[in-house]
């Protein structure tokens, strides 16, 4: 059976999943929920499959999984032989892709909530939204350059991406649509461009490949 993937194009939290599954290169299908301005996620019927009321949804076989940072976790440990994304026998890296994932849930109500607003009008205190965002960005800014220092180039000690990356990097790539400039990180800027370049990467509207306008 194939995968099938409950999406919206516009969704940053959609985006994680297309793009892992992507970079997995994990057959699927792509089941369109218009959630602005029709609100279908909110509806009787897309309530049956996820009673939340939110997107992105993943269906693989038996398996019906509804919040974006845990779909990462199960694509990556049921669909990467390789073990990359996803190490488990290294309890610090576990660790660190806990710590990372957890920050980008304080993305969604910072930089993506001030996108929100910005895209779809939400009613927000966009101000407050984007301050929180700075201080979310100066402090991966720092453990950015800090790890190149060290010789590393990604978020965890791995010497490759890991779902840390791919959980922190739609929020901030897509920022500047909520008012949140990346001119003064440039250390995040890089690493944008290191995720981009990723065998596999796929885009989105508003995330460009590199060397795209």
């Amino acid at each position: 059976m194939t995968i099938e993937l409950y999406d919206y194009v516009l969704s940053a939290n959609c985006y994680k999943v297309r793009l892992l599954l992507s970079l997995l290169e994990v057959d699927h299908e792509l089941r369109t929920v218009d959630f602005h301005p029709a609100r279908e996620h909110r509806s009787e019927a897309f309530r049956r499959i996820n009673p939340m009321g939110h997107i992105p949804v993943l269906v693989d076989d038996d398996v019906v999984l509804r919040d974006a940072h845990a779909i990462l976790v199960y694509l990556a440990a049921a669909h990467d032989p390789t073990g990359r994304w996803y190490p488990t026998t290294d309890a610090r890296v576990l660790g660190e892709m806990g710590q990372w994932v957890s920050f980008a849930e304080a993305l969604m109500s910072s930089a993506s909530a001030a996108r929100l607003h910005v895209n779809l009008g939400y009613d927000l205190d966009v101000e407050a939204a984007r301050r929180d965002a700075h201080a979310l960005f100066r402090v991966l800014d720092d453990h950015l350059w800090f790890q190149e220092k060290a010789g590393r180039t990604w978020l965890c000690s791995p010497e490759h991406p890991t779902i840390a990356d791919i959980a922190v990097f739609p929020d901030v790539v897509l920022s500047e649509e909520g008012g949140v400039s990346r001119l003064e990180y440039p250390a995040i800027r890089r690493w944008c461009d290191r995720v981009k370049a990723v065998p596999g990467f796929d885009v989105m509207p508003g995330v460009f490949g590199l060397g795209m306008s």
